[in-house]
């Protein structure tokens, strides 16, 4: 169970990132959840939006490098060590999380929504389900 990512890289220069998000704009895409990576040349945007295909096709209509990533998103306890909690279950599963990043939720909800990077999705999936921890559809993240 997996949720699909965009990357964008941009060159780390000004307006860049202005650039990328008004293209989204002007096409009526909603990012639910957005992390920004840098280096002294380029930067690496990741994305979770509501379309992800309408996204891509306009990312690369508009000139920018983008690709499609397997990431799991994971509704985390909004509970101090909820976070914890589900990395403590990766881990003693020898699951490495390359990078993960908070996305935008519901402002009601009991839960924080978590994006994870892991070296493996299949296995990561099934520890954090056999432990009780709720994964999130492309479909749920769509409608937040």
């Amino acid at each position: 169970m997996s949720v699909k990512q965009i990357s964008v890289f941009l060159e780390n220069r000004p307006g860049a990132l202005v650039e990328m998000t008004k293209a989204l704009a002007d096409h009526d895409i909603d990012m639910r959840g957005l992390s920004l990576a840098e280096t002294s040349d380029f930067g690496i945007v990741r994305l979770i939006v509501d379309d992800v295909l309408g996204t891509a096709t306009v990312l690369k209509d508009s000139g920018f490098v983008a690709s499609l990533t397997d990431v799991l998103a994971v509704s985390v306890a909004n509970v101090p060590g909820g976070l914890s909690r589900v990395l403590g279950l990766l881990h003693e599963a020898g699951i490495n999380v390359e990078y993960m990043y908070a996305i935008l939720g519901n402002k009601r909800s009991e839960n924080a929504y978590m994006i994870f990077r892991v070296n493996d999705n299949e296995k990561a999936s099934a520890v954090l389900k056999g432990a009780g921890v709720k994964l999130v559809e492309q479909e749920e993240l769509s409608a937040l």
